[in-house]
């Protein structure tokens, strides 16, 4: 079976489930906001640091810390509690928090900024691996692929559109305008979901089975890492946005943007420009690749190969441009390879993974990327600042050396978790002796 991508299954996707259509406006109204937000304070930080590579990358490294920390207990958290309502409340708390932003309007209040993200990233440890979690109760069994290839899709447009018209929102409006736009689009993201129904009948049938047929389920952490220690299929899937973020793009793309190729006062149009190739690319990736992908785990595994070598073609792109459009081709191609190993790796996930572990998974899965992408922003940052952003080429080339890495370690363990599963299968039918 293909998985179609054309707009009407997609619709039709949306009306054979109701309450994950809810989940996706959701989606669609709280990304529009997301990317308001991001464009402005990466000018901000930018203006207030004096364009310090180390400043920039510790801004992407706060929003990235809150996962590492939270993660232990955001997965026990969304396994052990009502999904929805946990989602609900990671929305409603960031639209209270994120107008605090609008405190620091000077480069001595730049620590507000700092502040207020490590706040607003804790809750959406929360809210990002719960979104992923419960996206399999909200719709039938079938269109999970289909499902999570439309949430990257929607990631992808909004990220696209959002960039452009958060950059321009700005340049016209104003930071306090766009922040102020971001905040309320959390608070109605967080009415929709609340209005979403997670009791749906299949999955209430597919609980109570569960919970006839095994005994009551250890919810802790530590069970969560003795379920991935002893599932190396599950720990392959982690692995999958582990080793692409190691040699996160976002420093680099905010280098370009702000300091080398300069569109607008802060680097706005600049931003936008770049940001918006990365939703197209995000776009366009699984759309060709559901082409050839027929819903089942090993065709997904071989299409993330793919992914990892799209990535990898990033780095001679970015050492060679000669200027934005060359930057803004090499950032699409990345987004491309991206947003294919992002959506098979959460399909993944979902159909290993039993609904009770989900939450704890997902959260290991947002640990993993949130390591690697401080890894790669730290070090992106101090190169920068050690070397200068003249000698950026140096950097991409070393980062290439380093992208090569978990390619070669995808193309060696692909083989061999098809040989395990080929070995289990064949034992599962054997005869049993004297039949």
């Amino acid at each position: 079976m293909k998985v179609r991508f054309d707009a009407m299954s997609y619709w039709r996707l949306l009306r054979r489930n109701p309450e994950y259509a809810k989940l996706w406006v959701a989606q669609v109204i709280s990304l529009t906001g997301d990317w308001f937000n991001t464009i402005v304070l990466l000018g901000l930080v930018n203006e207030y640091s004096g364009g310090s590579g180390i400043a920039l990358s510790f801004f992407w490294t706060l929003r990235a810390i809150p996962p590492l920390l939270i993660a232990p207990i955001a997965g026990v958290i969304l396994d052990r509690f009502n999904r929805r309502n946990v989602l609900v409340a990671s929305n409603l708390l960031r639209a209270l928090i994120v107008p605090l932003f609008l405190l620091a309007n000077s480069p001595d209040r730049l620590w507000i900024i700092y502040v207020v993200t490590v706040a607003q990233f804790t809750l959406s440890a929360f809210f990002e691996p719960g979104q992923t979690a419960i996206i399999p109760s909200l719709m039938q069994p079938d269109d999970i692929v289909e499902g999570n290839t439309l949430f990257s899709i929607t990631w992808s447009v909004m990220l696209a559109a959002g960039a452009m018209v958060g950059g321009i929102f700005a340049y016209y409006f104003g930071a306090t305008a766009a922040l102020i736009a971001d905040a309320v689009t959390f608070a109605i993201a967080g009415a929709l979901i609340l209005w979403v129904d997670d009791n749906l009948p299949h999955v209430l049938t597919l609980h109570s089975r569960v919970r006839d047929e095994a005994p009551a389920e250890d919810t802790s952490f530590m069970e969560g890492l003795r379920y991935l220690r002893r599932t190396p299929q599950m720990l392959a899937a982690i692995f999958v946005k582990f080793g692409l973020s190691l040699t996160n793009v976002d420093i680099l793309l905010t280098v370009f943007a702000t300091q080398i190729f300069v569109i607008g006062a802060r680097g706005e149009n600049s931003q936008a420009i770049l940001w918006s190739a990365l939703g197209f690319g995000a776009w366009l990736g699984p759309v060709l690749t559901n082409l050839l992908n027929d819903g089942s785990v090993k065709q997904m595994r071989r299409l993330i190969g793919y992914g990892f070598l799209l990535a990898l073609l990033t780095w001679p792109l970015l050492a060679w441009s000669p200027g934005l459009g060359i930057v803004a081709f090499a950032v699409f191609i990345r987004a491309m390879g991206g947003s294919i190993n992002w959506t098979y790796s959460n399909v993944i996930i979902q159909k290993t993974a039993p609904d009770a572990k989900l939450g704890r998974m997902f959260s290991l899965d947002w640990f993993a990327f949130h390591l690697a992408v401080i890894a790669a922003s730290l070090a992106h940052g101090t190169l920068i600042d050690n070397l200068g952003v003249e000698r950026v080429n140096w950097i991409i080339w070393g980062t290439m050396l380093v992208a090569l890495l978990p390619v070669l370690i995808w193309y060696w363990i692909v083989p061999r978790l098809e040989a395990m599963e080929a070995q289990d299968a064949h034992i599962q039918v054997a005869p049993i002796a004297g039949d």
